[in-house]
């Protein structure tokens, strides 16, 4: 892989590590602002059942966007270390192709076709 080709996807994981801890902030705040009724004798249970959905949807998405960060934040280590685009089992290098669309891949093509039969 080109310097060229590993500048441009660090830069590309960086700009989607911010975006996604401003996402990732962004829910917290919606969720910690969400005004619901906890308890109340009054309330119908379909809105309880819709307001139990609805925080479960975003607890959902909060994780997902945590996964995403943690690989993120791996493959950025991985430039530090100056080994991102290794394959973490054979130790060849992962195609370049793999890389731009899969900027967090940890394997080779070859490896991680075996790795998913």
């Amino acid at each position: 892989m080109t310097d060229v080709g590993y500048k441009l996807i660090q830069q590309r994981l960086e700009k989607d590590r911010k975006r996604l801890s401003e996402q990732l902030d962004d829910i917290r705040t919606l969720r910690s602002s969400d005004n619901r009724r906890e308890g109340s004798p009054f309330g119908k249970r379909e809105e309880e059942a819709t307001e139990t959905a609805d925080l479960e949807n975003m607890m959902a998405q909060e994780q997902c966007v945590i996964d995403q960060l943690t690989s993120i934040e791996a493959a950025l280590k991985k430039f530090d270390l100056g080994t991102y685009g290794i394959c973490e089992k054979c130790g060849q290098p992962i195609e370049m192709v793999r890389l731009e669309v899969m900027p967090t891949a940890k394997l080779c093509m070859n490896d991680a076709r075996k790795n998913v039969r």
